[in-house]
């Protein structure tokens, strides 16, 4: 073959396989460009450079600024608002790329709902976890209703946040909420049939929560059920942690049905004594102890006046084997290990009121015998020998 048709089939060659290449690189995938396809990387991976800016230096100077206030909800706000902030330069890198790749003509209707719906989702999303802040600033409500029906009322809006958004987006993607809705009546008046016990124990949670019988970190009593410290209302149940530290959820149909005791709203703590001294006490002695006890007890900044509170120190009863006083008071601290010191202060006191100043003893259970006589028929009493042994 001639030298010069060899070179047009060098030629031709070269020619077609930059063909194929410019083919490849203009129909690349999907029928988009392969130069847009990179180009379009790169724009997005500028916004994810714009984020990484924008969080170190605005959001940083934000951060600056709300700690110079005084008031710590600014700054709850702006840490609940970044995570959404952050996600803005997604949605435009992703926006923005494929607009220039031109796969928004390509996809059509599915990108624009596909960004319709990123930005419904940031949105709602930045009011969902806005709430939780602004809680605090309706402090004032805690006055009016309770601190957990206020933490119910923004758990419930946190939901209808959550439901509308969800409608929305649906809604973008064609999907009538309505309608669906109403499809599912006879499937929710099935399901509210078997939830009987949900409703019922939702309406005793806000029963407890409107009568304010307890709140959480009250110490309760709930006979035959529980007794422990209160951690959190639910809307089904209650979680009481017991002193042993186990936790105990209680539905809350049975807490506001049940008798309950709060001990945390009691205003002072109970001494009730029964103490029992001997019987050969005199008078004289009785009322030495019963004065010296009702002295320390007006005397001692422990324990609440008479006038405030009902204190009893009196003789009681004659027992089997004492003489009861009651002595019955009460403290003005609340606190449990507190008043277990001043309890045990009080029965060294009374020790010591008995025992040294009084000159008695306390009694314990114990029974005597009498004998008058002894039978007429009983045997003669053996009396040993003094004398020496036999040998």
């Amino acid at each position: 073959m001639p030298a010069k048709a060899m070179e047009e089939n060098k030629s031709n060659a070269l020619n077609d396989f930059w063909a194929q290449v410019s083919d490849v690189w203009q129909h690349g995938f999907m029928g988009v460009d392969i130069g847009k396809i990179i180009i379009a990387i790169i724009i997005f991976g500028g916004f994810l450079l714009i984020r990484g800016v924008f969080s170190k230096y605005i959001l940083a100077r934000l951060h600056k600024w709300s700690a110079r206030t005084d008031n710590g909800v600014d700054n709850k706000v702006i840490d609940a608002l970044i995570p959404p902030i952050r996600f803005i330069p997604l949605i435009l890198g992703v926006f923005f790329a494929f607009r220039y790749a031109e796969a928004d003509v390509l996809l059509g209707d599915l990108f624009n709902r596909l960004m319709r719906s990123m930005i419904a989702f940031t949105i709602f999303w930045a009011l969902h976890r806005t709430l939780e802040p602004a809680s605090h600033l309706l402090k004032g409500l805690e006055k009016v209703l309770t601190k957990m029906m206020v933490q119910w009322l923004f758990k419930a809006m946190k939901t209808i946040v959550i439901f509308v958004g969800a409608a929305v987006i649906l809604e973008v993607w064609g999907i009538k909420v309505g309608p669906l809705l109403a499809g599912l009546g006879l499937f929710g008046a099935a399901v509210a049939l078997g939830a009987q016990d949900l409703f019922k124990n939702l309406i005793g949670g806000i029963t407890v929560i409107a009568e304010k019988r307890f709140q959480p970190g009250d110490w309760i009593l709930v006979d035959g059920v529980v007794e422990g410290t209160v951690e959190d209302i639910g809307f089904r149940s209650t979680k009481v942690r017991r002193f042993d530290k186990a936790p105990v959820h209680v539905p809350n149909a049975n807490l506001s049905d049940a008798v309950v005791t709060n001990f945390s709203r009691m205003t002072h703590r109970r001494i009730y004594w029964k103490i029992g001294v001997a019987y050969r006490t005199t008078t004289e002695q009785l009322k030495i102890i019963r004065d010296e006890i009702t002295k320390h007890l007006e005397e001692n900044d422990a324990f609440s006046p008479a006038t405030e509170v009902s204190t009893f120190v009196r003789v009681d009863s004659f027992n089997d084997s004492s003489i009861d006083f009651m002595i019955y008071c009460f403290t003005k601290t609340t606190n449990w290990g507190e008043w277990l010191a001043i309890k045990e202060a009080f029965a060294f006191t009374i020790k010591e009121i008995v025992e040294d100043k009084a000159g008695s003893s306390f009694a314990f259970p114990s029974q005597s015998l009498y004998v008058e006589q002894w039978p007429g028929d009983t045997a003669e009493v053996f009396i040993p020998p003094t004398g020496k042994k036999a040998a």
